[in-house]
């Protein structure tokens, strides 16, 4: 087992032991916790390995009269990131504002997707992105609403490809960092032909910086989204679109060590069907699902080419543990044998698979 990852094993025990009990009603709470969690991958285009480290994760939260807040670091094999750290201050029962390195409210929240291995979106920087930020929230009943304002990605660099989120690359063919963006996100929850129906629309606009150039190119997306849930079953739905104004055909993202090219412009369109099965047996819960997601690009460019993700699979929940068993199935896709996303290059255009068994620990 690498070094990093045994000393982040002695932090989570630590933390764990040392984790008060929970705090009284309206008195101040501190909790620690975090998670371990073993990786299998079966690959059919290339080298498979046998369950290895994947991540060990420290979180922390706590809250003291409306001020609250939560944090949490990730070690995984070969570097250590940040996944969120942010404070925030409850308004009222409905609204609260939270600033710092928060996830971005954009599309189907707190995801577009069901398996361990998420949807195209997030490998496109519009899934589960945490950036640096102030958030104001407010549930309303029926009406959820969410405006926020961040200032860059959540290391201020578009250089150190280490992390978790998938943010734009600084890199030769494309150098360019994320800055500014304006965030603003509207669902409303109804009863809908026997289940709960919510209907949801989301924008975003900013810039990137241009470090070749010193400028600025524009930034910009939109989405239309609807999840239904009726008894066991869950429906997803989302169709987005995402544009960089940038000169080129492509910009660079990078995220767990490795850059890699979107096409600049390109429609998302989403559908995840979930099951949860009535009767688990020894396990707590078993859901399965599909999730089916493809991004289009829009600019005719030779060097683009449509991709697609399907991830087919179910996740075991036992006490203290959870497990995913998925088979990824991809076309030009990034992560499954392709060149990136959205991108065209000799080789890249046939479909890839492999299967994927994710065990985690969580205390």
């Amino acid at each position: 087992m690498p070094e990093g990852f045994i000393k982040a094993v002695a932090c989570l025990l630590a933390a764990w032991t040392l984790s008060p009990a929970a705090a009284k009603a309206d008195e101040p709470e501190f909790n620690l916790g975090g998670a371990v969690r073993f990786n299998y991958g079966w690959l059919d285009y290339g080298s498979s390995s046998g369950f290895e480290p994947e991540l060990v994760r420290v979180d922390a939260s706590g809250s003291a009269g409306n001020a609250f807040f939560s944090l949490q670091y990730r070690w995984y094999d070969g570097f250590d990131a940040v996944h969120h750290a942010w404070g925030g201050w409850k308004i009222d029962e409905a609204s609260d504002v939270r600033v710092g390195i928060q996830q971005v409210p954009f599309g189907l929240l707190p995801y577009a997707a069901q398996s361990f291995w998420f949807g195209s979106g997030y490998y496109l920087g519009i899934e589960d992105d945490y950036d640096l930020g102030v958030v104001w929230r407010r549930g309303d009943g029926a009406h959820q609403w969410h405006a926020g304002v961040f200032f860059a990605d959540e290391y201020g660099t578009g250089g150190r490809p280490g992390r978790y989120s998938f943010d734009v690359a600084t890199t030769d063919d494309h150098p360019y960092r994320e800055r500014e963006r304006l965030n603003l996100r509207y669902e409303n929850t109804r009863d809908w032909a026997g289940g709960e129906l919510a209907l949801g629309v989301s924008a975003f606009t900013g810039r990137i910086e241009d470090r070749a150039r010193d400028g600025h190119h524009g930034h910009h997306g939109a989405a239309l989204h609807a999840q239904w849930s009726r008894d066991a079953w869950t429906w997803q739905a989302q169709w987005a679109r995402y544009r960089y104004d940038v000169p080129e055909a492509r910009v660079s993202l990078s995220a767990f060590l490795f850059p890699f090219d979107i096409a600049a412009e390109a429609d998302v369109p989403t559908l995840n069907v979930a099951y949860a099965l009535p009767r688990s047996g020894w396990f707590d819960g078993i859901t399965c699902y599909n999730n089916l997601s493809s991004t289009r690009p829009v600019r005719s460019d030779p060097g683009l080419r449509e991709s697609w993700q399907n991830v087919t699979g179910c996740s075991f929940a036992k006490g203290k543990s959870f497990t995913y068993v998925d088979w990824i199935a991809g076309k030009n896709m990034w992560f499954a044998g392709g060149p990136g996303v959205g991108i065209d290059e000799p080789g890249g255009d046939g479909w890839r698979s492999r299967l994927n068994i994710n065990i985690g620990f969580y205390f």
